[in-house]
């Protein structure tokens, strides 16, 4: 019930136009009830008495009916509907703010396609919830409006029927619930299918080249299989529902018919008590008109069970709190005047198995910091403390003496640009992602391609700055992705500045390109640079080598040649 409270609240803004549609919905109720009432009359003034007067009369009454019940009902069925793409539209909102506000740890945790999966397919089921219940409602209007013409026509005959009506709630109730648990198992299953497909488009070309599209296959179906087995199971279930209502409600049927039958023939034996062909006729119609509206109600509980089930999985993401904060009072404006220092920093991804132990370090504004050490030693994960992906675990950063936990987490990364050996550029055109994050200006984009040596290439294609760059940058080659990442750092022109592996997957023309334009870039930056290839640090103010999570040698190039062991030995394997 919490569940569904909650789903519901988002809504309240709409309670008017919800009125209304169950306004609509009552109409629609009298509508039906009137149908049933109007076959007494039908049967026995026309068909049996033979009355002209009814002829005309009663046909236009019937149409007026059901013109009346099919305007209202067509009214009702486009506003809840769009109410529901509505609430659908919010929730969508609230969910994709949801995860921008998470850390990088909680994407790192859960695999792309589930989170996909919950703003997709889940998020679509919860709009079922509040209309699925107004259905409910119009249902229940309509059912007791037959009801009332049930009683009114024979109140025996009603009471029997209505016994039924109880023992028909138990397996609704029981197919509501199995639905339930094997929808959740089916939104998850839907997760872990757009997770495959996900990674599979996403490395088509690995699959490509190792020839294993054979083995995706089978993948994908054995997880389509498990999908199969589980939503055959919500078949099975949803399609028993009908057959058992219908079952149930044939045995009060038969024995109203039966009842209703003996009355019409006493009624002939005995002419003092008339009980007429038409009277029980309309009140057959009244209770055979009364079934769809319960049958549709099995359904809809049915409808609730699965947006209940998403819904629990939406909210739990909604809930969960985000990792990295701004305290109360946090700082919203700093300018970096002095240095960036490490005190004694430790992080670690799980308990117990710390990735850096007691780090400590101090750059120089304007200084470039330069890591090296094999790889697991920790590079990475001490950069990406920086614009605190992460938090540490102990110690603290500090930028101008001040902890940058106590500063806004928007206001620190804002001063700090990236670019990183993993380049990532948006579908969009050229321009858009050189001026991602700020004002589109066209001569700064221009200025900012031309020092990262990418104005030229760009020029080259027909649309010059306006040309589509496919998924990832898929549409062109990987110096130009870095030269575009480099732009877009130029642009930002942020005071610190962090590059990781930028040139480590190029080949030797596209890094002379890039080394050209990352010296650009770094002029009057604080820089913090990685790189396995020792050549592109050999001129860092500092060079700092990290082994197994604590910085063991530092200095400059020349002095860690001439007296260091672990850099000594990395250059030498890679120049020898």
């Amino acid at each position: 019930m919490s569940t569904y409270k909650r789903t519901t609240k988002y809504f309240k803004p709409y309670i008017p136009k919800i009125l209304l549609a169950l306004t609509f919905m009552l109409i629609v109720g009298a509508a039906t009830a009137m149908a049933a009432y109007l076959v007494k009359p039908l049967l026995d003034d026309i068909f049996t008495n033979g009355d002209e007067n009814m002829l005309r009369l009663l046909p236009m009454m019937i149409l007026g009916v059901f013109f009346v019940k099919g305007l209202f009902q067509y009214l009702q069925v486009v506003i809840m509907r769009s109410i529901g793409q509505e609430v659908i539209m919010k929730i969508r909102n609230e969910l994709y703010e949801r995860y921008l506000s998470l850390s990088v740890r909680y994407f790192s945790d859960n695999a792309t396609g589930v989170l996909m999966s919950r703003i997709t397919n889940d998020v679509m089921l919860m709009q079922q919830a509040l209309p699925a219940t107004v259905s409910i409602i119009g249902q229940a209007i309509t059912v007791i409006g037959l009801a009332v013409v049930a009683f009114y026509r024979d109140a025996t005959l009603a009471f029997i029927a209505f016994f039924v009506f109880p023992i028909s709630i138990m397996p609704v109730v029981k197919f509501g619930k199995k639905l339930r648990r094997y929808s959740k198992s089916g939104q998850e299953k839907m997760g872990d299918l757009s997770t495959i497909l996900q990674e599979t488009f996403s490395g088509v070309r690995i699959v490509k080249a190792f020839a294993m599209e054979d083995y995706e296959k089978e993948r994908f179906g054995k997880e389509n299989h498990r999908y199969y087995r589980i939503f055959k199971k919500i078949i099975k279930v949803d399609a028993m529902t009908t057959p058992v209502m219908e079952f149930i409600g044939a045995l009060g049927i038969v024995a109203v018919i039966y009842y209703g039958g003996m009355r019409v023939i006493e009624s002939h034996q005995t002419p003092d008590t008339p009980y007429t062909t038409g009277t029980f006729f309309s009140f057959i119609t009244a209770l055979i008109m009364m079934y769809e509206p319960i049958k549709k109600m099995s359904k809809v509980n049915n409808s609730i069970q699965q947006a209940l089930a998403a819904a629990g999985r939406v909210f739990e993401v909604i809930d969960t709190k985000p990792e990295i904060t701004d305290k109360e009072n946090a700082l919203g404006e700093f300018s970096f005047a002095d240095n960036i220092a490490f005190k004694d920093v430790r992080f670690s991804y799980e308990p117990g198995e710390e990735v850096l132990t007691g780090t400590n370090f101090v750059v120089p504004k304007g200084e470039v910091a330069a890591f090296v050490g094999s790889s697991g030693a920790g590079k990475t994960t001490l950069v990406n403390l920086i614009p605190r992906f992460y938090d540490v675990i102990s110690g603290a950063i500090l930028i101008d003496n001040v902890d940058i936990r106590d500063m806004k987490v928007k206001t620190l990364r804002s001063e700090i640009g990236m670019v990183t050996q993993d380049t990532f550029l948006f579908n969009d055109t050229i321009r858009n992602n050189i001026a991602y994050g700020v004002p589109v200006d066209e001569n700064a984009v221009i200025a900012a391609a031309n020092a990262a040596n990418a104005h030229k290439f760009i020029m080259e294609f027909p649309d010059g700055y306006n040309t589509m760059i496919g998924e990832r940058g898929v549409k062109i080659s990987g110096g130009q992705r870095q030269r575009l990442a480099i732009a877009r750092a130029l642009l930002k022109n942020p005071p610190i500045l962090i590059l990781d592996e930028a040139t480590s997957a190029l080949d030797t023309e596209s890094e002379y390109l890039v080394q050209q334009a990352l010296s650009n870039l770094i002029k009057d930056r604080t820089t913090f640079v990685i790189a396995h290839r020792l050549s592109t640090v050999q001129n860092a103010d500092t060079i700092y080598v990290l082994d197994r999570g604590k910085i063991v040698e530092s200095g400059k190039h020349d002095e860690l040649l001439a007296n260091s062991t672990i850099y000594k030995k990395l250059y030498d394997m890679q120049f020898r």
